[in-house]
């Protein structure tokens, strides 16, 4: 036995050390249902892993050998990975923040999992938890248009999973936080009429009355927005929502501006007095809001008309909102 045992352990060695020796391929141990396959464009820090299995220099413990001064090898562990990679042209691009890119907008060479062996929704939520309160601003310029309609969409799965559901943006949004609580979140969107065009780019302030009621207003960030908001204060009313009226698509919350004309007494010391909204948002304006990650959401604005016979309209494309942590 003792000599098989050696023989055993002696071969393995022989092996292991081959220069001739082919690791097997990933693709015997996972069925094609479950094979990922990305792209070095998109994934250069896994590209790279794949390249030092393929050559032997993974351990077991998962770190890795490099060379140094040519022959002498160090030990690398995982933990020494850096959570960004240097771009050609200088700039970092973040993982954290790549990754929720690549999910929302998947490679043709990607072989999409099985929907029924998770929830969408539940990975898109995790993977904007990943990414640091401070960061989490710069999706919306990650994100394109498309992108956002994507989340919106991938959002919707999250009512499949009844823990997932229950699950808010923010403490506010959740009704935990105080009277005294207020939010200010940088949104994006685009197609908005050009009467309005500064929504494209705006913020969005949510608050607690003494009502116990939740209110919000639209600010625009530029300076022609800034000017339209102090004269024409967009406040709106936050509501329960269990679904998109013109769509029946389920949702979370509605923002309702009506006509302006709130029976607000509390609000915000620097913000104008409530007025009159101008056109279109005096037109039965709604915003329909999913939940998609902590401090994030997304949102549809409809235009749905005072006049019954009025067919509802979308104001502009999927909103993207995220929470200003630097001032909340």
């Amino acid at each position: 036995m003792e000599a098989v045992a050696s023989s055993c352990s002696n071969s393995w060695c022989t092996r292991r050390t081959s220069s001739h020796h082919h690791r097997p391929s990933p693709s015997l141990f996972f069925p094609p249902s479950l094979q990922i396959h990305y792209p070095i464009r998109r994934w250069p820090r896994l590209a790279s892993g794949l390249n030092l299995w393929r050559h032997g220099l993974v351990s077991s413990s998962g770190g890795t050998m490099r060379a140094v001064n040519g022959s002498e090898m160090e030990y690398l562990s995982p933990w020494d990975d850096k959570p960004y990679e240097t771009l050609p042209n200088g700039k970092i691009a973040y993982v954290d923040e790549q990754d929720v890119v690549t999910f929302l907008d998947p490679p043709k060479e990607l072989i999409p999992l099985d929907p029924s062996s998770y929830n969408p929704a539940a990975y898109l939520w995790k993977k904007i938890e990943d990414i640091p309160e401070e960061r989490r601003h710069r999706l919306l310029h990650l994100l394109n248009p498309r992108l956002i309609t994507r989340a919106w969409e991938i959002a919707g799965t999250r009512y499949e999973d009844p823990k997932l559901a229950k699950k808010k943006a923010s403490s506010l949004l959740s009704g935990e936080a105080k009277e005294t609580s207020l939010e200010y979140y940088y949104c994006r969107t685009s197609g908005g009429p050009p009467s309005v065009a500064w929504i494209n780019s705006f913020k969005k302030a949510i608050f607690c009355a003494k009502d116990e009621k939740k209110y919000g207003r639209f600010i625009g960030e530029s300076l022609l927005g800034q000017l339209a908001s102090s004269f024409n204060p967009l406040y709106f009313v936050v509501t329960q929502a269990k679904e998109v009226m013109s769509t029946e698509q389920p949702c979370d919350l509605a923002y309702e501006f009506g006509d302006g004309f709130l029976d607000l007494c509390d609000y915000p010391e620097s913000f104008p007095k409530p007025g009159k909204h101008p056109y279109p948002f005096d037109d039965e304006v709604v915003v329909y809001l999913r939940h998609i990650g902590p401090g994030v959401l997304v949102g549809q604005a409809w235009q749905e008309g005072k006049n019954l016979q009025q067919v509802p309209q979308k104001l502009c494309s999927e909103i993207l909102m995220v929470k200003d942590y630097a001032v909340c």
